[in-house]
């Protein structure tokens, strides 16, 4: 451990001492240097003192051979300089009644805190109660420094991911604590939240900062290996003195690159990032004017910006960043938990939204393996605010996408209008009324499902073919007075008349919010029935 890293008293502290205070100690020089850290404290009359010091001590004497050689004086200053002393004090009363000026004006001109006591004053006191401190201190630093290395170690052999490492983090440094990447972009944090919001509210400014990121509380390491640097951890604001600081820091920082070595991940820590945050807009559990602060740092334009909400599927968040990245669009990308990507572009108001995702979609199809992929859309947001509810629609279009006959010609990138009612219906799904209304239309047919369980299905195809009777006997491999019965017996369950538009409309309705509900992927009856191409009469 280098002395850099051990825990110090600063010679401010020391001078707050209730022993020190009792001798009345006034500083006579270098009063803007009191921060300095104190390593130790040496006992010392002999004018060469310099020689013996290996920096950061705290020198006490009387100047008892000091007296009557001004030029001895100066020189002993000059000396206690050079070895990057802490500090000298003086007790007067023995060899000078008043702080000698040459001492004084010699360590104003070299930046050392010259301290003198005005009465008596038992030097073995001070030494042995700073003494005493910096061991407690340094004891209690380097428990500290085990007892995180053992927090962290157990938890990445037990496979956590990131977010746990960082909270943990952020309980030993009641803190926040930020990771970023080379370009100041955050990654993630960790702390209590509205401090967290707190410094990443004002990120912009504190990332442009010259020199990085550095003093006033804020410690941060370097998070690299084999050479190599890329990103960093930052202690935001940490209370503590800053040894103790840098050494968690230090230790923070070796166990998250042991982490990223061994844990590893599906998803890299960037992607983990916008995976979050998509995930807590989409989800609607954190108002979004909250998350704003994470976009900002994470790197996303929000000021003055159009958004464009996107949700794709057959296609890897990874192909989807590269396209982003060869268009130069600026968003972010996100696995969401059903299987799907978000994308959220972030264009100037001056751009065609409408456009650029069509060219996106284009080129996205144009890559390997991606032709298939499909790209749903909700309407360009002007505001922050109003991106969550355009992502949930994206989805709900693309879910109804997957959900609807295969082979259907589809534009480049999808909305609601062009998945007609089954969108809308998809759209409207957890609305307490629509389901009321599939229960109670579909009712008779739920209750007997168990039963009867081959109607439902039958009625599904009866009513994606256009109630086409011959069509729906072929594609449910049945003859037709077998499918007259069946039809027979779905009307009296629901007690409708299929032959009736509005009737067998609204049966249809029901099920589609029935199906939307279930979160059942639809690609059977309704897509076999156009891929075998027009019913016939």
């Amino acid at each position: 451990m280098t002395t850099a890293l051990e825990p110090a008293l600063s010679v401010r502290q020391v001078l707050g001492l209730e022993r020190v205070l009792a001798g009345e100690p006034e500083v006579v020089a270098g009063a803007g240097h009191l921060d300095r850290p104190v390593r130790w404290v040496h006992v010392a009359e002999a004018a060469d003192v310099g020689v013996m010091l290996s920096g950061g001590e705290m020198v006490l004497t009387t100047g008892v051979l000091l007296a009557g050689d001004p030029e001895a004086q100066a020189e002993y200053i000059r000396s206690l300089h050079r070895a990057e002393a802490a500090a000298v004090v003086l007790g007067l009363g023995r060899a000078f009644p008043a702080p000698p000026e040459v001492m004084r004006r010699a360590a104003e001109r070299c930046g050392l805190p010259m301290v003198v006591l005005h009465r008596p004053f038992p030097f073995a006191e001070l030494t042995e109660e700073v003494q005493s401190r910096l061991v407690r201190r340094k004891f209690a630093a380097v428990s500290l420094s085990e007892s995180v290395r053992t927090a962290l170690t157990g938890l990445i052999t037990a496979g956590a991911p990131l977010q746990r490492m960082l909270d943990e983090i952020a309980v030993h440094s009641a803190c926040p604590v930020v990771v970023t990447n080379l370009a100041h972009r955050v990654l993630a944090t960790a702390g209590e939240r509205s401090a967290v919001d707190d410094v990443l509210r004002d990120w912009e400014r504190i990332a442009r900062q010259a020199g990085g990121i550095e003093g006033d509380g804020w410690v941060r390491a370097e998070l690299g290996g084999r050479g190599e640097r890329w990103g960093r951890i930052v202690l935001c604001g940490y209370r503590g003195d800053a040894g103790t600081g840098r050494l968690l820091a230090d230790r923070a920082a070796e166990a998250l690159v042991l982490h990223r070595m061994l844990v590893g991940a599906a998803h890299s820590w960037e992607e983990q990032s916008a995976q979050g945050l998509l995930t807590d807009l989409v989800s609607g559990v954190v108002p979004a004017r909250q998350l704003l602060p994470r976009a900002r740092a994470a790197g996303l334009p929000v000021n003055r910006r159009t958004f464009v909400p996107l949700v794709v599927r057959d296609a890897s968040a990874t192909r989807l960043d590269r396209v982003l990245r060869l268009l130069g669009l600026p968003g972010i990308v996100a696995e969401l938990a059903d299987g799907a990507t978000a994308v959220l572009l972030s264009l100037a108001r001056d751009q065609d939204p409408e456009a650029l995702a069509t060219h996106f979609a284009t080129r996205l199809r144009a890559g390997s393996g991606d032709g298939a992929a499909v790209v749903a859309a909700a309407d360009a947001r002007t505001g922050w605010d109003d991106v969550p509810a355009g992502l949930r629609e994206a989805r709900h279009v693309a879910e109804a996408v997957a959900e609807s006959p295969a082979g259907l010609d589809l534009p480049p990138v999808v909305r609601l209008r062009d998945v007609h009612l089954r969108g809308l219906v998809r759209l409207l799904r957890d609305d307490p009324h629509v389901q009321s209304f599939a229960e109670r239309e579909l009712d008779g047919l739920l209750c007997g499902a168990a039963a009867e369980p081959d109607l439902l299905p039958v009625l599904r195809t009866y009513l994606a073919t256009g109630r086409n009777k011959s069509r729906t006997a072929q594609l449910r491999h049945v003859s037709r007075p077998a499918l007259y019965r069946r039809l027979e017996a779905i009307e009296a369950r629901l007690g409708v008349d299929l032959d009736d538009f509005e009737q067998a409309a609204s049966v249809h309705i029901a099920l589609l919010a029935h199906d939307a509900q279930q979160g059942r992927n639809r690609g059977s009856a309704a897509s076999t029935v156009v891929e075998h191409g027009p019913a016939q009469g």
